[in-house]
């Protein structure tokens, strides 16, 4: 969930039960205040009905008046000082309905004999009025919320720009780039301090990334001048006939770890510069021809472990580098006939989105936790190899946004790449 939404909900969560609250305070406010003038309004007309009634001439001993909002009865009850005021509903013959009306009762004394006054006022208006007004209270506190939410959402937006501003410039910072983005200062004290960290940042990560990439190539050529040297050298000496078969011996043992030795340089170079983003993955490639190239280009060491190869590839044209696939297929290829057992089979499966590589085998499941390691030599019987093939392998994918996974099923290694987007 995004900050702004966040905080909108926050604002929501928090303004919603204050809105209900001051609503019903409101209305119960306004229902006092209008009993209240309706109570005052029927103690008056008492008032008045009193001092009429104590002026007023009658040659009955006893009345009897009755409306619905008046009524003037004999009772036995005794006087009362002050009068009873409480809500009742009426039914109202016209309407068939109970409507609700404000009494007001008291006993007193007229004539020398008490009577039960009880008087009416009704509500109907009154509830209709007090309706209307929280109806218009309810419109103006959802109006109110609205714009509130709407303008919290407007000015957060503006507020948070600059820190949204400096998350594009993160996500497209790209190292290989001679240009570093520069966080810019801003109105807010927060994010100028946050820009400043990582300008700060940015500056000493670029300058560690060109003095490592430096550093890697100047090692890197400076090392393969005298591993080539030295390889020239035993190659001229493996000619010389004097030597003893022990001494021809070592010498070729020699030139072994030495070229050994200048695979596991280059292949080191190759991992620094797919980590350091050197290569661009806007090309796309042929798949379907880089694996041909390579069943053809093994096809004389399938043919000496009397391999059956089984192929089935069909057109695909990858986001990829075009060394990165070379790379790619000739390690899975190559890992696939040099941990196959003699007489084996490797099966080849290529479509748009996938290559799936197949290969018997009399060794054990690879370990998960040591499937992609640098250095982790697969099967220990190979001393030639230096354990770096599915880590490159491994490399080249996550660059790439592709997807790579190990799957075993005796007697056969399955390694699949796929290509996600």
């Amino acid at each position: 969930m995004k900050l702004l939404t966040r905080s909108t909900l926050y604002f929501l969560i928090i303004m919603l039960p204050i809105f209900a609250i001051g609503a019903g305070y409101l209305f119960k406010k306004f229902d006092k205040e209008i009993r209240h003038e309706t109570d005052e309004e029927l103690i008056n007309d008492k008032i008045q009905w009193m001092r009429y009634l104590d002026t007023a001439k009658v040659d009955n001993a006893v009345l009897l008046l009755k409306t619905p909002e008046f009524s003037l009865t004999p009772t036995d009850q005794p006087i009362q000082q002050k009068p009873k005021l409480n809500g009742v509903r009426i039914y109202q013959e016209p309407e068939d309905s109970y409507a609700p009306f404000r009494e007001l009762s008291q006993v007193i004394s007229f004539h020398g004999h008490n009577y039960l006054l009880v008087m009416r006022k009704s509500q109907i208006e009154k509830d209709d009025l007090l309706k209307n007004i929280i109806h218009v209270m309810l419109l103006a506190f959802a109006g109110l919320l609205f714009f509130a939410i709407l303008f919290n959402f407007i000015i957060s937006k503006k507020v948070w720009r600059p820190f949204y501003d400096t998350l594009d410039k993160i996500r497209h910072l790209q190292l290989s780039k001679t240009v570093i983005p520069q966080f810019n200062k801003t109105k807010v004290h927060e994010f100028n301090q946050l820009n400043d960290a990582l300008n700060s940042m940015t500056t000493r990560i670029s300058q560690d990334y060109t003095t490592m990439k430096e550093l890697t190539e100047d090692a890197a050529h400076e090392m393969q001048t005298p591993l080539a040297i030295v390889q020239g050298k035993l190659e001229l000496l493996l000619q010389d006939d004097t030597l003893s078969e022990e001494q021809l011996k070592a010498i070729t043992q020699s030139s072994d770890e030495l070229q050994r030795l200048s695979r596991l340089n280059h292949n080191l170079l190759l991992i620094a510069k797919i980590e350091n983003q050197q290569f661009h993955f806007t090309e796309r490639t042929d798949m379907a021809a880089v694996t041909d190239k390579y069943l053809q280009l093994f096809d004389e060491l399938m043919a000496e472990k009397q391999i059956t190869i089984e192929s089935d590839i069909q057109p695909a044209n990858w986001q990829l580098h075009p060394a990165l696939a070379d790379i790619l297929v000739s390690n899975l290829l190559g890992n696939a006939i040099k941990y196959n057992m003699p007489g084996g089979s490797i099966r080849v499966t290529l479509s748009a989105t996938t290559l799936v590589i197949t290969n018997s085998s009399d060794y054990t499941e690879i370990p998960e936790s040591s499937l992609f390691q640098r250095f982790k030599k697969q099967q220990v019987s190979h001393s030639a190899s230096n354990g770096l093939g599915l880590a490159i392998c491994k490399k080249i994918t996550d660059a790439a946004g592709l997807n790579i996974s190990y799957h075993f099923q005796s007697p056969f290694h399955t390694f699949t790449v796929t290509a996600i987007s």
